[in-house]
């Protein structure tokens, strides 16, 4: 193995600090959008037709790669960590839309019945009463999926959608081989501090059966 480059540590950590950031925002976004959409989905609160329509929305969404998401956004927006942060905010609404519309729909019909009586409008219901029931699986998909896009986030540089990976190609082009092993051990032990990190904080909240994206 080649020998880490120390004086390009500055240098990889600041395009490291942008793949974060490419991560963080990119869920925030696909959070912001996915938690209402989601609640469109729900056949016992909406009719048939617009679930089928909206559930076949989120399967296309959903069924695409994060990476080819990253190619159609750098061809849209131009290289850098906009379209890397757009590839991640689509990737993860698809992904977590899934996932909550089944939460939302598992919720105990009883508690759903009970609100129902009152005649409150659906938005309350969802609001007051859905969303509450399942902020276990709210909170730890969201935390799965941010600990996933950082993964992801690495590699959207070798597209050209920013982060730390467009370093790493460029110290590959110019055969920085020792300065690549550095990117290459900061990335490693970022990932895993923030996979520890994202472990601990699941265990407050998240039932042993949920899954992790694939």
């Amino acid at each position: 193995m080649v020998p880490p480059n120390p004086a390009v540590v500055a240098e990889a950590a600041t395009g490291l600090v942008e793949t974060i950031q490419i991560a963080f925002v990119g869920t925030v976004l696909g959070f912001v959008f996915a938690l209402p959409f989601s609640a469109l989905a729900m056949r016992n609160m909406f009719s048939h037709t617009l679930t089928t329509v909206v559930r076949a929305f989120f399967g296309f969404v959903r069924t695409i790669p994060v990476l080819f998401w990253a190619v159609v956004f750098v061809i849209a927006v131009g290289l850098g960590p906009l379209a890397g942060t757009l590839a991640i905010a689509v990737y993860t609404f698809g992904y977590l839309s899934k996932i909550y519309y089944e939460a939302f729909e598992a919720v105990d019909p009883e508690v759903l019945d009970a609100i129902r009586v009152t005649k409150a409008p659906r938005l309350l219901i969802v609001r007051h009463a859905i969303i509450p029931e399942s902020m276990n699986t709210i909170i730890s998909q969201l935390l799965f999926m941010f600990e996933y896009n950082i993964r992801s986030s690495t590699v959207l540089g070798f597209v050209g959608a920013g982060g730390i990976g467009l370093l790493m190609i460029s110290y590959i082009e110019s055969l920085q081989y020792s300065s690549l092993t550095t990117a290459l051990l900061l990335t490693l032990v970022t990932v895993v501090a923030i996979d520890l990190l994202s472990g601990y904080l699941r265990k407050q909240f998240i039932p042993a059966f949920l899954q992790k994206p694939k």
